[in-house]
């Protein structure tokens, strides 16, 4: 109770400071970082750094206010604030001393693709969106850029689904990136005519869903709205069903993987005893049959060596311990995890490769049935064949196909 006390104290003190500030007519006020320091002046270590805890929990959150951007700033001042050996002992719901402490690249290497001036043609780049600062260069943007160069008599804007992501990368670089609805919302009020929507998602899941529903209610401030195609393309009914789509995805990874794996085959790599485990998401949407749909591909292709997983284990033959035994059962002695994940974010570094108990390579080398378990971590949009697939998309919906 006194830790939930102190926390609505500290949040309350920061949000009337700043709005004291705001309309106040004395010519000095305090900025965030002074008033939280004042604060928390009389606090012990550990309380400080429950306080700031409790800020970062306030914006870990799917919903956008018009206390954000004053939450973000404030999270941030009070961490500032902090000591090293402090902000060590930040621990919350979903709060820890990497939320602002972890190094995930140069953010000043990204641009948020929200300017102004679109014209008439907009292509709207809608990603889940990543906080890992380095992949959001080479896996978002990479995307984003290949798609201007593709369609120069468009305007390439980006849009992220996850508000918890969004208000990470405001509060920690300062960097603002729209949502769905600012995105849409600034395409309106730029006048926007023509407007195309290129989901960098995997698949029709629940993600693409929810961006079409957002899509909906902004239809009729548009002369043209169109909606491409995912990665994956069409879902179809059950695990046989494959498509181009699929192909040359599977194709382009496997390819990247034996490539930096310095094999030249999966022919080669499978002689050398090395299996290639992709790693995705999973879901429960009946969407979920695309991973299957994945394994089928590339078995189609040949490629015996090549297993497809999912971090929530779903579809269950996805699962972690399913993939283990089934590599086990093929004679692979060597693994190389890679992320089936469009940027190399949070789940591929820890889930994926991270040291924990729980990460992929962990079990795999805790399973003890492997000589080796090596992980590559980068996304797919970091690959050119793959950025290829959605200017295919791209065009054929800005063609009306």
């Amino acid at each position: 109770m006194r830790k939930r006390f102190l926390t609505l104290a500290c949040i309350t003190a920061l949000t009337c400071s700043m709005l004291a500030g705001c309309g106040s007519s004395k010519p000095e006020t305090q900025t965030p970082a002074e008033t939280t320091t004042e604060a928390a002046a009389e606090l012990s270590d550990q309380e400080k750094a429950d306080e700031v805890a409790a800020l970062i929990d306030a914006i870990y959150v799917q919903e956008r206010t018009d206390e954000t951007d004053a939450q973000c700033e404030a999270a941030k001042a009070a961490w500032d604030a902090l000591t090293d050996e402090q902000k060590e002992m930040v621990e919350g719901e979903e709060a820890d001393p990497d939320y602002f402490g972890r190094d995930t690249g140069d953010a000043s290497l990204d641009d948020p693709a929200n300017a102004d001036e679109i014209g008439e043609n907009e292509l709207l780049v809608v990603s889940f969106g990543t906080s890992f600062n380095s992949s959001r260069v080479d896996d978002i943007s990479s995307i984003e850029k290949a798609l201007a160069a593709a369609n120069p008599d468009w305007s390439v804007r980006r849009a992220f689904t996850a508000q918890i992501i969004i208000n990470h990368i405001q509060a920690r670089e300062g960097e603002k990136i729209d949502n769905m609805q600012q995105a849409l919302d600034r395409a309106v009020a730029n006048g926007v005519k023509n407007l195309v929507v290129q989901p960098t998602h995997l698949m029709h899941g629940a993600e693409y869903d929810e961006l079409v529903e957002a899509l909906d209610a902004y239809k009729d401030k548009f002369e043209t709205v169109k909606v491409a195609e995912p990665l994956l393309g069409e879902v179809g009914e059950d695990a046989t069903v494959i498509n181009d789509d699929k192909k040359a995805v599977a194709e382009a990874i496997t390819a990247e993987a034996i490539a930096t794996a310095n094999y030249e085959s999966t022919d080669a790599a499978a002689e050398d005893g090395v299996a290639f485990v992709f790693m995705g998401h999973g879901t429960s949407h009946t969407a979920k049959v695309s991973y299957s749909q994945m394994q089928t591909q590339m078995n189609e292709l040949g490629y015996k060596n090549v297993f497809i997983g999912t971090v929530e284990g779903e579809p269950e033959e996805t699962a972690c311990e399913n993939v283990i035994e089934a590599v086990k059962a093929a004679g692979y002695k060597k693994v190389i995890l890679r992320p089936l994940m469009v940027v190399a974010g949070d789940h591929a570094n820890n889930d994926m490769a991270g040291d924990d108990d729980d990460s992929w390579k962990s079990m795999f080398v805790a399973s003890g049935n492997f000589d080796s378990v090596d992980a590559q971590i980068a996304g797919l949009g970091g690959i050119k064949a793959i950025q290829d697939i959605y200017v295919a998309h791209s065009a054929a919906a800005i063609a009306g196909e």
